[in-house]
Order: structure tokens, then C-alpha cells, then sequence
């Protein structure tokens, strides 16, 4: 089976709206209608069994709102016949009850949350990151970041390596999974400075940019075994991705198996 680690999808009565705002600021246009029907009809094209979807909280009040959505995901798609759809939680770092709200979706059963420093306006090693960081690991929580560039903020950067480097001397999550390889569009920083640390990377919209001389590099140095498939839909295809991947003739059979599915079943505890 292969796991879409980084995906996104909205309520009905709001995915049009939601994906034309973030058309219009991430000069990007979706490849879905941003629904969760329209990330299983792309998942079918390509041959994907399970995505993990990733809401993003840009104010402390959609608390509620994010974590009503994604249970019931989670309670629609998360079925004794197979999983299709896996949501995790969304948290805002300005949010004054967070450890409550942590403890919520610990409680819940939710495997991790998305934290989005750039849409958020925090950056990753300010306090209010960290704190979030500790205690969600704490409760044993999967922590995915974005990491690196972002158009919806293109002259800084609110995640870069530094930053994570600086996070990591602070913190030591088990659990901590970087975006976009760690750097997005500036591979050679992550291989540089990131590569080699006990966290994961995602391969979520780079796949579908980055030479193949670059990802195999930072799978040699990094490992295999923490690298995770990701695509970033709806902004990026899946069939694409996937069929990219799979191009990847400097990639074992074995390497690409571990990152296609094997990785990400192990983090999530559904092996």
C-alpha cells in the first residue's frame, strides 16, 4: 500500500472558496476540488491506499472547528475494511489553552499534529513553538511542520534550517517530521545542515521538482528509513508523484518500499 503522508482537504461548503483565497496567495492552483471525495478520486488514479491529512490552524479559535472535521474523518474513513483517510489535528501556537487542547487530541486518539509556522506568523524555534513541541511529545504525538519556502510568505522564511537546528538543541522530539526534505526548494541547506538527524522528512511537493541526483543524496545521508512519500495535494498530482518516484532508478526496490509505505505505517503504529 502506499501512504500520501501530506495532504489537505476542507469541508464541503467552503473547499471552493478555500482553494481560490489560496490559489490566489500561493499563486499555485490545486489539482483537486479540495474536497475529501476529490483526494479519493485522486488517491484511486494513483493507486494510493492511504493519505494523511494535514489542517492547518491560522487563529487559535478553529480549534474546535479543525478538530470537529477531522474526527469525523477520521471516524468515516478509519473503517475495519481498510483505512483510506487518516486526519491529524491543527494547533495555533497563540492558542492560551494548548496544553488542554493537546491533551484533547491525545485523548481523542488523533496520531499527531500540523504545525504551519509561515501561515501561522510564528516562527519554529520561538516559545510558543517550543512549548507546543514538548508537550505533544510528551503525549507521544506525531509533529509535522512545514519546512523552508512558502509563497504565501516568499521574502522570509519562518522555518529554516537554522531554526530547526536551534528547535532541536531546545527539544528532543521522537517524533518530528520536516516537510518538504527539510528545506523547500533549497534541498542543498537540508542535506547540508539537516541530513543525518533523528527526524523524518517528507517528500511532500518536492518529489515533483527536485533532480533525482539531489533526492538520492539525501537518502543516502539521511536514511531511508526515515524518509516518508508525501505529495502536498492538492498542489501537487498525485498519479505524478507517484509515477516519478517510481522513476527513481538510483533508488532500491527496497529503499522505495520503506518510503513509499513501510516508514510511514511504522510512525503511525499500523503495522
Amino acid at each position: 500500500m502506499i501512504v500520501d503522508f501530506h495532504t489537505h482537504d476542507f469541508p464541503d461548503r467552503i473547499a471552493g472558496a478555500v482553494l481560490a483565497k489560496l490559489e490566489n496567495t500561493l499563486h499555485t492552483r490545486p489539482f483537486t476540488d479540495g474536497t475529501r471525495q476529490g483526494l479519493l478520486t485522486s488517491m484511486n488514479e494513483a493507486g494510493i491506499g492511504l493519505s494523511v491529512i494535514l489542517p492547518i490552524a491560522t487563529s487559535p479559535h478553529q480549534f474546535d472547528s479543525i478538530l470537529r472535521f477531522a474526527a469525523e474523518t477520521n471516524e468515516l474513513y478509519q473503517k475495519a475494511e481498510g483505512p483510506r483517510l487518516l486526519s491529524f489535528a491543527g494547533i495555533h501556537p497563540d492558542s492560551p489553552d494548548y496544553k488542554k487542547e493537546l491533551s484533547l487530541i491525545a485523548r481523542e486518539g488523533f496520531k499527531g499534529i500540523k504545525l504551519h509556522p509561515n501561515f501561522q506568523g510564528v516562527d519554529f524555534d520561538d516559545i510558543r513553538m517550543l512549548r507546543i513541541i514538548d508537550r505533544a511529545s510528551e503525549l507521544g504525538l506525531i509533529i509535522l511542520t512545514h519546512a523552508g519556502f512558502d509563497p504565501c510568505s516568499p521574502n522570509r522564511q519562518f522555518c529554516s534550517p537554522d531554526m530547526i537546528l536551534r528547535v532541536l538543541q531546545k527539544t528532543r522530539p521522537e517524533k518530528l517530521v520536516l516537510a518538504h526534505l527539510g528545506s523547500n526548494f533549497n534541498y542543498q541547506e537540508s542535506y547540508e545542515k539537516l541530513c543525518g538527524g533523528g527526524f523524518y522528512l517528507d517528500t511532500a511537493y518536492s518529489v515533483g521538482s527536485i533532480s533525482e541526483e539531489m533526492f538520492a543524496k539525501i537518502v543516502r545521508r539521511h536514511g531511508a528509513d526515515r524518509i516518508l512519500f508525501a505529495t502536498d495535494s492538492p498542489w501537487r498530482v498525485q498519479k505524478d508523484c507517484v509515477e516519478r518516484f517510481l522513476s527513481f532508478q538510483s533508488i532500491s526496490e527496497t529503499d522505495k518500499e520503506k518510503i513509499l509505505s513501510q516508514n510511514a505505517l511504522s510512525l503511525l503504529e499500523m503495522r
